[in-house]
């Protein structure tokens, strides 16, 4: 905000007083917010044809590898630097875990075993983690009756898309598992951002620029250990990985971040009930993916949830 601030002041200085200063029109949020639903929905199918030619670790390498650039990018045209206390950094590093090299690479490795449909509406769950650990970890985040009912509302539809009652037949209990645990590392990661990294007066261009550089940092040290370099470069599935870096995590933090300053964060973390929407029908429209009538049912029972969730009670 205080970047946004000081250039509007700077360009109103030197205008002339005859010639007022037009505002740069920008995109309506509701298209932008489109596009977000869209780029983070077609973030699992992107992962799944990406694993077709390449190892989980290599697929998570080249996301964070192709997404810095982006905002590295992002941060040469506005003239910003990356932080410099060392504090920061330390902070930061763990941020990068378990907001980036934690959950993509347990979604990578998941959708070796199960379809992108499934791994995007465990991505769903994150808000009822989030409300979970809240009320453990935040002391003023204070539950009611309706954010404890969307809990349990949520879960309901969590048993019922792996269709508990029939035990789970035809699913992949580890590769479920790991899509359910990168779900819940984003809200670890979150709380750990809020509890160490607000109010540090860094722009969240640059703090989200040296988080992704060092997730990148991280990849580039595990990635060797545990994979060999490909004999040869499938193009489809590099092409999806590209994609993946580049939309599904550069332009979409710029876009996420757009909105929250706009819209506020309420309206713009609503996107999270279109993703399994556009996920589910990715999967199934273009690679084909079965679905079974629990996996529909299930996922708006998740959506009802989780919305439920966020549900502010009124302030005294």
């Amino acid at each position: 905000m205080s970047t946004v601030t000081t250039s509007r002041t700077r360009s109103s200085a030197s205008a002339s007083p005859s010639a007022p200063v037009r505002p740069r029109a920008r995109l309506d949020w509701r298209l932008r917010f489109g596009a977000l639903s869209l780029i983070w929905g077609f973030s699992f199918l992107l992962i799944k044809v990406g694993t077709e030619g390449y190892a989980p670790f290599q697929v998570t390498l080249g996301r964070l590898v192709f997404g810095t650039a982006v905002l590295m990018a992002a941060m040469a045209v506005k003239r910003e630097r990356l932080p410099r206390e060392a504090r920061l950094w330390g902070h930061m590093a763990v941020a990068a875990f378990l907001l980036n090299a934690l959950p993509f690479s347990l979604f990578a490795y998941s959708e070796l075993t199960i379809p992108s449909t499934l791994a995007g509406i465990c991505n769903a769950t994150s808000p009822l983690w989030g409300m979970l650990l809240s009320l453990v970890a935040l002391s003023e985040d204070r539950p009611t009756r309706v954010r404890v009912a969307g809990l349990a509302l949520g879960f309901l539809g969590v048993l019922t898309v792996l269709g508990v009652w029939q035990g789970f037949h035809g699913l992949d209990a580890t590769g479920t598992a790991m899509a359910l645990l990168a779900s819940l590392s984003y809200p670890v990661g979150w709380i750990y951002v809020r509890r160490t990294l607000a109010g540090t007066g860094n722009s969240h261009l640059a703090m989200t620029g040296g988080q992704l550089l060092l997730a990148t940092v991280q990849l580039a040290v595990v990635t060797p250990l545990f994979t060999s370099v490909p004999e040869h470069f499938a193009f489809v599935p590099l092409l999806a990985v590209a994609a993946l870096g580049a939309l599904g995590t550069g332009l979409a933090v710029l876009i996420q971040y757009g909105l929250v300053a706009e819209v506020g964060p309420t309206t713009a973390q609503m996107v999270t009930y279109f993703i399994p929407v556009i996920a589910t029908a990715a999967g199934v429209a273009i690679l084909g993916e079965s679905l079974r009538w629990t996996t529909p049912v299930g996922a708006l029972i998740v959506i009802a949830g989780a919305a439920l969730t966020q549900v502010r009670g009124r302030r005294a």
